[in-house]
């Protein structure tokens, strides 16, 4: 069996991405050309992605990254296998425009279509980096939009969620913290800045649901923001200077404390030894520093892809494309819908 080139094209949310791996006859996947665009400069005077912007800048900016992709790649679309593309979750609009694209390449090229997962995705990225993932492994999705703690038992077989947020995204409560202390959006990159000036100790911010009678896996940062807010407002009152290096160090260390002690938590109790952390919060340096460090202490393994590879992309779809291909999984068909609430149990639609 000969090399496969897989395409894969990413518009959940604010980044058209294009990405082409390579799948070779044993299963390995090797990135070739990994091209974004993001909207997100035209959604940060709203402090927030604007649906219809997002579908226009979307539009705009499909084939450019499609060209920038295949020239990188140094590859025709003729030479492509297979098209992955993302057809879930995300927002309605923003989704459609990828999954019509490649739908419209599928079609003229006569090439398989996989209509994929976005978190599985995620996951997926982590293999472009440190090849491919045990049998078994337990993955952190920290994202915008997503805070899961998922089994993964083959990424093109079996992920289940153990835990999610019930309230906030930690992405979200980064953002809304941001707008409290005037620091621009998207909130993380910024707040990670402000926090290493800071002492991560000088406020003790609550820790959501970790409480004995609460969901030892589930998470909620709706609290910890609003306490945030209120500690601002009494500063604020008080006609004192907000310290703001203190609060975004504070807030910081909240997070990753939860985030890291469940995780934790639920790789001992399921009995995995390897813990992937993804999605655009994996790049916060406080987060992966103290998962690092508890990983050692508790003899697991810690994979988090590099920056690049944790925000949204289109070299993640292609991964995951690669592995629904490698397993010989039947192609989605050309009629498939987008699915905005898609689950992450469902790898792909079928």
């Amino acid at each position: 069996m000969t090399d496969r080139l897989i395409l894969g094209i990413e518009s959940s949310c604010d980044e058209t991405g294009v990405g082409i791996v390579r799948l070779g006859p044993d299963g390995a996947v090797e990135l070739l050309a990994d091209e974004v665009a993001s909207s997100v400069e035209e959604h940060a005077r709203f402090g927030g992605v604007v649906p219809e912007v997002a579908s226009r800048a979307h539009l705009e900016a499909m084939l450019p990254t499609m060209r920038r992709a295949l020239d990188g790649a140094g590859v025709e679309l003729a030479d492509v296998h297979s098209i992955a593309v993302t057809a879930g979750p995300g927002l309605a609009g923003a989704l459609l425009v990828g999954v019509s694209a490649a739908k419209a390449y599928a079609a003229a090229l006569g090439k398989p279509l996989y209509g994929v997962n976005h978190l599985a995705g995620h996951v997926a990225a982590d293999t472009l980096q440190h090849g491919p993932l045990p049998k078994r492994c337990l993955a952190m999705l920290v994202s915008g939009g997503h805070t899961q703690l998922l089994l993964v038992e083959g990424l093109a077989h079996s992920i289940t969620e153990v835990g999610s947020t019930v309230d906030d995204a930690a992405g979200e409560a980064y953002d809304k913290v941001a707008r409290l202390l005037d620091l621009p959006y998207p909130g993380g990159p910024p707040i990670d800045r402000m926090a290493a000036r800071g002492d991560r100790c000088a406020i003790a911010f609550p820790r959501g649901l970790t409480g004995p009678r609460d969901n030892t896996y589930d998470f909620s940062f709706s609290g910890l923001k609003t306490a945030v807010a209120r500690w601002v407002e009494r500063c604020e009152r008080a006609g004192e200077e907000v310290p703001v290096a203190d609060v975004a160090a504070s807030f910081q260390e909240a997070v990753a404390d939860v985030l890291t002690s469940k995780a934790i938590r639920a790789a001992k109790d399921l009995r995995v030894d390897t813990l992937v952390i993804s999605g655009g919060v994996a790049a916060n340096s406080r987060l992966s520093g103290l998962a690092a460090e508890r990983c050692a202490e508790a003899g697991i393994e810690l994979r988090v892809p590099r920056p690049r590879l944790c925000t949204d992309n289109g070299a993640m779809i292609a991964a995951i494309g690669a592995h629904l291909v490698a397993a010989g999984r039947e192609p989605s068909p050309l009629d498939l819908s987008t699915v905005p609430g898609l689950p992450v149990g469902t790898v792909q639609i079928v």
